[in-house]
């Protein structure tokens, strides 16, 4: 495992994620003040801000249980994001890889937010297609997704040609 990284580059990246956190609320706040359950506005011929709420996971998985996912998600949220600063106390010296980290435990609190506060996250890009639609999804989602995509181009780097 790496040395600790100095406070500051730890506080650094942790205010990163908080930034994230409240842009992502801070627009959760917009749409969900602004529209009506489900109305839609279309910004693009293939994008739509809306309002809609997701009781499960990543693509609403589990959104019809009953009630116990809110907790579960909360808690699992709340865990991996403890691992992720634990990860970013010891390798904040890695700057892709914290950049992956800091977006995916921006992203992880900002909706732990939601289903603490609301029972739900509140989602509001919607992306579709004649009539396909990808699942609404929000900045707190977006910045998952491209934490993951970092991560693995930071792998992909890291791995020696078999030339």
């Amino acid at each position: 495992m790496g040395a600790p990284v100095p406070r500051s580059r730890l506080a650094a990246w942790l205010a990163i994620a908080a930034l994230i956190i409240v842009a992502d609320q801070v627009t959760k706040v917009a749409v969900d003040k602004l529209f009506a359950y489900g109305e839609r506005l279309p910004l693009l011929p293939v994008l739509d801000l809306t309002l809609l709420y997701n009781r499960g996971a990543a693509f609403s998985f589990l959104a019809g249980a009953d009630g116990w996912q809110r907790w579960f998600f909360t808690i699992l949220a709340l865990a991996v994001s403890g691992f992720i600063v634990w990860m970013l106390s010891r390798h904040g010296h890695q700057r892709l890889f914290s950049w992956a980290l800091t977006l995916i435990l921006g992203g992880a609190l900002g909706n732990v937010i939601d289903r603490f506060i609301h029972g739900h996250v509140i989602d509001f890009v919607l992306v579709h297609y004649g009539d396909w639609f990808f699942p609404a999804f929000n900045l707190a989602d977006s910045a998952i997704t491209v934490g993951a995509v970092l991560l693995i181009i930071d792998e992909v780097r890291k791995k020696p040609s078999s030339a």
